[in-house]
Parts: C-alpha cells; sequence; structure tokens
C-alpha cells in the first residue's frame, strides 16, 4: 500500500502533462527546427514504454518469484547490450558477447555486494529493491561501456603508425595500447564523476527526488542517493575495463600484431 500523503496524478493531471510536450512540439514546429515529428514520437514511445514497464512490474512485484525476476534482470541485461553494441564502431566483430559481459558482470558484482553487504535483501530477490537498483546500475554500465568502446575503437584505427612504432621497439600490444585504453576507460567514467562532484549542490537526481515525492525522509533520501552513486561508479569502471579489453583483443592476433579485426 502507498504512502497515505503521496500525492498521485490524476487521469486529468497527466493529460495537463501531455501538454508539456504538445507546447514543445508547437514551439518546434514554429522555430522549424525539424524536431516536431521526433518530439511526437519521443512523446509516444515515451507513454507506450513507461506505461508497459508500469505494467509488467506490477505482474512481477506481485507474483514475487525469483525466476521470474532473474529473467526479467538478463532481458535487460541483453537489451541494454544490444543498445550499447549499436554505438560502438559497427566494423568491430563479435563485440556483443564483450559488450554483454561487460555490463552483466558490472551488475551481477555490484548487485550480491550490495544486496549481501549493505541493504541485506530479505528475500535476495525482492523485486521492490532488486529490480530498480539493477535498472540503474545497468543503464550506467551501458553507457559507461559505448563511451569507452567506441572510444578506444577510434583511437587503434587512428593510431595504427604509433601503436606499430611501440610494436617495433619490443613493446607488448598492452604496453603499445595503454595510453589509448586508459583514456577510453577515463572517457566512459567521467560522466559519473561528473555526477559524483555536483550531486545536490547542481540538481537533485532522479533517485533521491523519487524518494521525496514517494514520502521518504531527505536524509534517508539522500543516504540512498549516496549508496546509488557509489554503485555507479564501481559498475563503469568494471563495464569500461570489460569492454576495452575485449575491444583490444580484436586488434592483435597470435603473433602480437596489430591487424584489422574480422569476422
Amino acid at each position: 500500500m502507498g504512502d497515505a500523503n503521496l500525492i498521485e496524478p490524476s487521469a486529468i493531471g497527466m493529460l495537463w502533462a501531455v501538454g508539456l510536450m504538445v507546447i514543445a512540439v508547437g514551439l518546434a514546429s514554429w522555430q522549424r527546427l525539424g524536431l516536431a515529428t521526433t518530439l511526437a514520437i519521443a512523446t509516444f514511445r515515451t507513454i507506450t514504454q513507461l506505461l508497459f514497464v508500469g505494467s509488467v512490474l506490477t505482474a512481477i512485484f506481485a507474483s514475487n518469484q525469483p525466476l521470474v525476476v532473474l529473467a526479467l534482470l538478463v532481458a535487460m541485461t541483453t537489451i541494454a547490450a544490444v543498445v550499447a553494441r549499436g554505438r560502438i564502431d559497427p566494423e568491430l566483430p563479435k563485440l556483443l558477447k564483450w559488450v554483454w559481459l561487460a555490463i552483466f558482470t558490472s551488475g551481477l558484482v555490484i548487485m550480491i555486494y550490495v544486496s549481501l553487504l549493505v541493504i541485506q535483501l530479505d528475500p535476495w530477490y525482492d523485486p521492490r529493491y532488486l529490480i530498480p537498483l539493477t535498472g540503474i546500475v545497468l543503464g550506467n554500465a551501458m553507457t559507461a561501456a559505448s563511451i569507452a568502446g567506441e572510444r578506444l575503437g577510434t583511437a587503434l584505427r587512428n593510431n595504427r603508425i604509433e601503436i606499430e612504432t611501440h610494436l617495433s621497439l619490443v613493446a607488448t600490444p598492452e604496453q603499445a595500447i595503454a595510453a589509448y585504453r586508459q583514456a577510453a576507460i577515463k572517457a566512459g567514467l567521467i560522466p559519473t564523476i561528473n555526477a559524483m562532484m555536483v550531486v545536490g549542490l547542481v540538481t537533485l537526481p532522479g533517485t533521491i527526488t523519487g524518494q521525496l515525492l514517494g514520502g521518504a525522509a531527505p536524509l534517508i533520501a539522500a543516504v540512498y542517493q549516496i549508496l546509488i552513486m557509489f554503485m555507479l561508479a564501481l559498475a563503469t569502471l568494471i563495464a569500461s575495463l570489460i569492454v576495452s579489453y575485449g575491444i583490444a583483443r580484436q586488434f592483435f592476433n597470435s603473433a602480437m600484431q596489430l591487424v584489422e579485426p574480422k569476422d
């Protein structure tokens, strides 16, 4: 049962909420930005996708079955991996498995640690906590993997001469690309680090805002946000490390020569 003091938007209120996007579409059309159709489609997708998710989560919460919860988390991981893979160099083969592994591993490590040691879920598959927390981790791991993967793939293609020079000087592949891989991993972490630097000062993140709107005490909401920021920092680092390792492997053969990745 929800909080008795929670203000729930009415159907009429949500129609007024849609009015915000009607105004946005109107302004875009008036200024001839070419975004009116895109905004209209985005509005429709936002409504349908979130209502669908809300219905699915309602059913999962009611069933409270561990296999159902795990199946949903695997599906979320797969979708995140496909989306992240699409943002990385399309010419890189066999990359989806590395992206999936990066996102899955980051989510698994973080949620086992948090579930057992921090919030101590009972039961361990409690969907009210496990699904939203894992979703936040997967979303940020997806972003980090796509940024780090795209950055490293581009760097390795654009700096072949420098890399081959290092290899000719008896450097190992790891040594030859170390600077590019480190730069890619840092790029994957930048959004999370920037968010940690200004969290609570410039804006209130979605989690603390949702907690406050749900009736939680401000200090409890802040504690949950601290937990989530720490979760995201480690998750994005793990995802960036794994996906950059997977990409680097494709650029070298067994003789430690720089090659063009092929299927």
